[in-house]
């Protein structure tokens, strides 16, 4: 299992195609907090719960400074669909082989109805502009995080 990372750590780079096939770096948001979230499929209803939730706080948090970056082990093409469909407006990105998810600590055993799985750990992680973990949060739930995040952030 991954280890979960930890406030003050420096968050892993990657590089990971976008919903449109366009490679995203994290080293591309230097000088900007980033909050990258960790979700298991696109079109399911809790993860559509959190995107459309953090869509609707973009605005928000992009003028107090934040980017916003989910991440799903979903294909583009899947993606895609799901902003589509959705009118997402956040920056979903594609990590099939679970390198970026593993890295963050976002992927292993969790709890599924009683029984231990090994999957997408529902998780946030907020990058300060110097690349460090600000924050590094695990097992959250899809509804009402964004508004925690937000109060947790004093924004």
């Amino acid at each position: 299992m991954s280890e979960r990372l930890q406030p003050g750590d420096t968050a892993p780079d990657f590089t990971l195609p976008d919903a449109d096939g366009n490679e995203v770096s994290l080293s591309a948001h230097r000088g900007r907090k980033v909050i990258i979230y960790f979700y298991p499929a696109a079109l399911t209803p809790g993860c559509t719960k959190q995107a459309c939730d953090f869509t609707d706080n973009l605005a928000l948090l992009a003028d107090a400074g934040y980017d916003v970056l989910g991440i799903s082990p979903d294909r583009p093409e899947k993606l895609a669909k799901f902003r589509d469909q959705e009118s997402l407006e956040v920056t979903l990105l594609a990590d099939p082989d679970k390198k970026v998810l593993e890295s963050y600590g976002a992927f292993g055993e969790k709890k599924l109805y009683g029984k231990t799985v090994v999957g997408v750990i529902r998780s946030t992680v907020v990058v300060d502009e110097e690349g460090r973990v600000e924050r590094a949060l695990y097992n959250v739930k899809a509804t009402g995080h964004v508004a925690k995040i937000i109060k947790d952030l004093a924004l």
